[in-house]
């Protein structure tokens, strides 16, 4: 019989990290002010990206009711030569 403890083998090189509690980097990045300017610029980006968005999806309408028109005006053609004239 075996009285001896098996060993498993070691991970060598494993590390942890370590994470500070105070502040982080720059008093810069903690400051009211910078976040709400940062915030300001977001949603300023936010603003501008739904503009672009609407103005893409007000030129898709346009053409859809384009391409309805023309469509109308050939189906009232086609129905005004079947109907014959009395």
């Amino acid at each position: 019989m075996l009285s001896a403890a098996r060993r498993l083998p070691r991970a060598v090189g494993v590390s942890a990290r370590l994470y500070t509690t105070g502040r982080t980097e720059g008093s810069v990045a903690q400051s009211k002010g910078f976040n709400k300017k940062e915030k300001a610029h977001e949603d300023q980006f936010v603003h501008a990206h739904e503009m672009e968005q609407l103005a893409k999806l007000r030129a898709q309408i346009e053409a859809k009711k384009d391409e309805l028109s023309e469509l109308q005006k050939d189906a009232d053609a086609i129905t005004n030569k079947a109907t014959p004239k009395a």
